[in-house]
């Protein structure tokens, strides 16, 4: 059975219409879903805050490079000095500043050589304080060598003490005492 050229062309249009209305439906699907993905965000929810960042700086203070030992040297009767004796570096944060302080260990200065039992009164040894004035140094109190009412330098300050001492009638021999710097803020 054939069909008439009149049936082919119903047949031909009738499949040409199903192929443009295919495309039609797959055109209006695709727009439909990006209206529909478009309208989903659209309306998503959010929210927003915020929070405040803090850094706590705490106060510090630290005593470096401290001179490991100095000798002042000299004959009963005179008194022996050394400038700058003592090397020291302070670094604080302190916005109200800082004061170092000496205190020795013991009330005298014992001779290093064993027999020997002279010793030389801690009053005898002096060390300059915030004023350049010589000061005895004592076992019983600290003596003020530095004070000053700001912080230091970044990278600290450098500081020394002068040192001397009024060497008493004792035998020939090196006496010693062990001195404690002390750095505090104010």
């Amino acid at each position: 059975m054939t069909l008439s050229d009149a049936e082919n062309s119903t047949h031909s249009t009738a499949r040409r219409t199903r192929h443009a209305l295919a495309r039609g439906l797959a055109v209006v699907a695709a727009t439909a879903g990006l209206v529909a993905a478009s309208s989903l965000a659209a309306n998503a929810a959010e929210d927003t805050g915020s929070t405040d960042g803090h850094v706590a700086v705490s106060t510090a203070i630290s005593l470096t490079g401290l001179t490991s030992d100095f000798t002042l040297t000299g004959v009963p009767g005179a008194t022996a000095s050394e400038p700058d004796a003592v090397a020291f570096t302070v670094e604080t944060n302190n916005l109200a500043g800082y004061s170092v302080t000496v205190q020795a260990a013991t009330a005298t200065l014992v001779a290093d050589t064993a027999g020997n039992t002279d010793s030389i009164p801690i009053g005898a040894l002096r060390v300059s304080n915030s004023a350049d004035v010589l000061t005895p140094v004592s076992n019983a109190a600290t003596v003020l060598v530095h004070t000053q009412g700001t912080r230091s330098a970044e990278g600290g300050d450098d500081l020394t003490n002068d040192y001397s001492v009024a060497i008493p009638f004792v035998n020939s021999d090196t006496y010693s005492v062990t001195l404690n710097y002390i750095a505090a803020t104010l």
